[in-house]
């Protein structure tokens, strides 16, 4: 066996290899694409050094960058092949590509940068996070209750856009000498601001449940997802009601590591299939999209695990049902909106449109859900979460410039001379 997983890493390693390789080449030949910022225009940049894998992770903040940037020069900036190829067809906004360290030293060097914002915990974030005379600062790609929320990796940057309330407290709790006042600001959910896209259905009666699974995680503490425990009773019977719509959205990474869980995963897909053959007039769909955008505003009833796709559908403000995870080392954290969830255990999957229904009902429920949306997320009237962010920024960067000018410093200052 272990002999077989070598054998199985190495052909994984070496088709990696492979398909970076054709994709520098392709970038190589795409040569001058127009879509790189002007020289010396960049005040702000956002850093992506993962691979296509996680896009999902940047393409969330597509929307309100392109907004941001009406205000304030913005360009994202990639690390790998794959993603760069992604970013010329999908951002809204200039992109760079930094294979090595000299391509990144040579992007800021060329641009007066006032601050970087990060969407993960990428170990290559520390490569761009050594340059000084700008600010550096987290803002993640979602909100949740996950461990990864709380990781000391906060520390390292200078500030951090956290959601509201919520996300402070939870800081809080977990993270000795962190100056939460000074280092972390309230910002909400741009996105839910700038919701886009139309259904692929028209509306006509039928209960819309939006069924969006984690992936299965990569660790014991992390194993959140559901489609191996929950999934396959949940959908058939929501499938089998004749009263619902099922949209089915994984998360794109959702059985990379295990196998099981991609063949349930696999079925679910086969019986969304199936009931649309059954039934045309269904609708059901087998969303894939890169973007998330109306599936959550669509859904009268949104079924997630703990994930960061909770506290998106939260700031809907609109019902949700959250998976209880079936395996007992799973790291689930309470003392927030999870303590006040409606649950879903495994063994009650198959009783889903039960629960579907008394969660559009119960008077109770939608109460404590109100309450839960104000404590996460502050104002959610359209237009003030990406007022909140739009100030956030535009008072870092007028900050940045406050500092270089008390230093009688130039625009294009940075530090650093770590080697790739």
């Amino acid at each position: 066996m272990p002999l077989i997983r070598d054998l199985s890493l190495a052909r994984g390693l070496a088709v990696r290899a492979l398909r970076s390789r054709r994709q520098r080449r392709r970038l190589d030949r795409l040569g001058d694409t127009g879509r790189e910022p002007a020289p010396g225009t960049v005040r702000v940049a956002v850093y992506f050094a993962d691979t296509t894998v996680n896009m999902y992770q940047i393409r969330q903040w597509y929307a309100p960058l392109a907004h941001l940037a009406q205000t304030v020069p913005v360009a994202i900036v990639a690390r790998s092949p794959g993603a760069m190829l992604a970013l010329l067809d999908e951002s809204p906004v200039p992109v760079v590509y930094a294979r090595q360290v000299v391509d990144l030293e040579a992007f800021v060097e060329s641009h007066p940068l006032a601050m970087t914002l990060y969407v993960n915990q990428n170990a290559k974030n520390f490569q761009m996070m050594r340059y000084g005379r700008m600010w550096h600062v987290f803002v993640n790609h979602g909100e949740s209750d996950k461990m990864y929320m709380t990781t000391n990796q906060f520390k390292a940057y200078d500030y951090a856009f956290v959601a509201g309330d919520a996300a402070r407290a939870r800081l809080e709790a977990v993270l000795w000498d962190y100056d939460l006042d000074r280092r972390t600001v309230a910002i909400g959910r741009p996105q839910a601001d700038h919701a886009s896209g139309r259904p692929p259905f028209e509306p006509d009666g039928r209960v819309v449940v939006l069924y969006a699974p984690t992936w299965e995680g990569d660790r014991p503490a992390a194993t959140y997802g559901s489609i191996a425990t929950h999934g396959v009773p949940l959908v058939e019977a929501l499938l089998a009601s004749g009263r619902h719509r099922l949209v089915y959205r994984p998360h794109p990474r959702s059985g990379v590591v295990d196998r099981d869980y991609r063949r349930a995963h696999e079925a679910v897909v086969a019986a969304v299939e199936a009931a649309n053959a059954a039934d045309p007039g269904a609708g059901h769909v087998y969303d894939t999209s890169p973007q998330l955008d109306w599936q959550l505003s669509a859904a009268d009833v949104a079924i997630t695990d703990i994930s960061a796709m909770v506290y998106d559908r939260l700031a809907t403000g609109k019902p949700l049902v959250v998976t209880r995870p079936a395996s007992g080392e799973a790291d689930v954290d309470e003392r927030g909106y999870l303590g006040a969830a409606e649950w879903l255990e495994a063994g009650d999957a198959s009783r889903v449109v039960e629960v579907v229904d008394r969660v559009r009902d119960d008077p109770e429920a939608l109460a404590r859900l109100d309450h839960w949306v104000r404590r996460h997320f502050g104002d959610t009237t359209p237009g003030a979460a990406t007022a909140r962010f739009e100030e956030a920024v535009h008072r870092l960067v007028e900050r940045r410039d406050d500092f270089a000018r008390r230093e009688g410093g130039g625009a294009h200052e940075a530090e650093g001379t770590e080697s790739r």
